[in-house]
């Protein structure tokens, strides 16, 4: 039982630091501050691969056209994040951009369109180049596509 408990305080303090950004996002139009400012964020609507429940995931994006695209980095951490399973799981997620909801179509990007879109963000916010440095795995690149 004493083993379980860091990881339940460690994920507790995580949802409650997501849910401070989430509420600072949707207070002020989708801008939030601190180690995020001035960075772009949308808000991740995804439902539970296993569970079912709805989840949502602040995260930073960019833009390629009319797509968001989203990089499931984790920090650079061997695994891939909840929200990752989440999306390739479900061909659709809905997404906060500043005051905006969208409906999206979800697919991962892969081979030199993955590569060309990862190294964009890594020159907008350089801890990705780290992030993938950090990791054995290929960080996976998710275009999200207005429906």
């Amino acid at each position: 039982m004493a083993d379980e408990q860091p990881e339940a305080t460690t994920k507790q303090q995580f949802n409650n630091f997501n849910d401070s950004i989430i509420a600072e996002f949707r207070a002020n139009g989708g801008k939030v501050g601190g180690q995020f400012e001035g960075m772009t964020m949308l808000l991740l609507r995804t439902k539970g691969a296993r569970s079912g429940l709805p989840r949502t995931t602040p995260t930073a994006y960019l833009r390629d056209g009319e797509r968001y695209v989203v990089i499931a980095s984790k920090g650079g951490a061997d695994t891939n994040p909840a929200w990752y399973h989440n999306l390739v799981s479900a061909p659709t997620a809905r997404i906060e951009v500043g005051t905006e909801t969208l409906d999206v179509a979800v697919r991962e990007v892969h081979g030199d369109e993955r590569d060309r879109l990862y190294a964009k963000q890594a020159e907008i916010i350089p801890g990705f180049a780290e992030y993938q440095v950090k990791t054995k795995r290929l960080i996976p690149v998710i275009a999200l596509t207005k429906v």
